[in-house]
Formats: structure tokens, sequence, C-alpha cells
């Protein structure tokens, strides 16, 4: 272990972010709704650009939480093997969590930056589409590390962006953009972080 793996984290924010991995198999236990709430509450207040908040969440559970595993598992076969086998992993999640937190883009910033910026329509679409995509993966970020405080446990299933339009219309967002899946549950087991790269391999500084 090197020097900067052993160093302890400096307080409790620091001790959640060291602390939170990703869980995909959940203990059979509701997760209430004033958590749930909690949860929004924490990915509703992330940075997001000129301050739109150009992000909806969408919370499934029961009925609508089975569509969506069932969504994910019948799409799987028409994917080849790598994508299929994760495609069916994340049903198998979204059905183990008792709740699954969905994340969409609105769309208002880049009709905003429209109006603001007056660039072309190509650079303007770009621009203020990357953007929304930061703001929004700032909120899922929240979200994730306000659940890991509050023991619970999260994942981002990121292969679901290939079923995409289905997704948003399952969740009755069919003019958003897609951007996340997150089942939420009390985690089954302990887990750990995995091994990170060290800093000396990802950071470096300019005099």
């Amino acid at each position: 272990m090197t020097a900067e793996e052993s160093r302890p984290p400096l307080n409790d924010t620091l001790r959640t972010i060291a602390g939170r991995h990703s869980v995909r198999r959940f203990a059979e236990c509701d997760v209430p709704d004033e958590l749930v709430q909690a949860l929004l509450d924490a990915a509703n207040r992330a940075p997001s650009a000129h301050n739109q908040q150009s992000w909806r969440f969408i919370i499934a559970r029961g009925g609508k939480k089975a569509e969506m595993a069932e969504l994910a598992n019948r799409r799987a076969a028409g994917f080849a093997r790598p994508a299929s086998v994760l495609l069916r992993m994340a049903a198998r999640t979204i059905t183990a969590a008792p709740v699954v937190i969905a994340v969409a883009n609105t769309g208002d910033l880049i009709r905003h930056g429209e109006a603001l910026f007056q660039l072309d329509a190509a650079a303007n679409f770009d621009f203020f589409r990357t953007m929304e995509i930061q703001s929004s993966a700032a909120a899922v970020e929240n979200l994730m590390l306000a659940a890991a405080s509050l023991g619970l446990g999260t994942v981002w299933l990121g292969i679901l962006y290939l079923i995409k339009d289905e997704a948003l219309r399952l969740l009755g967002e069919p003019e958003g953009e897609f951007m996340a899946v997150i089942p939420v549950g009390y985690p089954e087991a302990e887990g750990a972080s995995p091994k990170k790269r060290p800093l000396t391999a990802v950071a470096r500084t300019l005099d």
C-alpha cells in the first residue's frame, strides 16, 4: 500500500467519497420515502450550467420497475454477447433493488443557450448539450454520495443507454434525453471500493 492509499480521509465527506462503491445486490427491505426524498434533494442541489437545473428525476417502484427490468431483458437478445450480458445483469440489478431513480435531461439549457448566445445551431446544440450532461452527471454523483452517507448502495447502469429511447418512453419522458438509471437499496453484503489508479498516474502540476 502506498502512502497515498494509507492516508486517512480528513472528514466525513471525504470518508464517504473514499468508501462509496457500486452495489448490484440488495437486501430484501424497502427504502423509506423520506430517504428517497433526501437523495433527490441532494441531487437537485448539484451545480448546473446557468443554474438551469435541466434535469428530471423519475422514481420507479413496483410494476414500473418490473417493466424496466423486463425491457432490458427482452432487448438484450438483440445485441452482441458483451452488451447482452450487461443488459441482463442490469435487469437483475433493477429487479433486486427496491427503488430505481432515473435521470433525464430536459433540453431546457439548450433552448436557453439558443436565445442567450446566438451561436449557429450545430455549435449551440453541441455546446449546451454537453453542459446539460455535465450538470446531470454532477447531480447523479451527489445522489450516489448521499446514498452512501445514509448506508444505501447504488450503481450507475450506463448500459441502458443502448435502449435509451425505449427506456424514456417507458418512464414517460419521451421529450427528454436519457442520462442515468440508478438502482437504490440496502447492500446485501459489505463491500469495498475498487483499487484506483494512483494520483501520480492521472494528475500533473503546471507552473
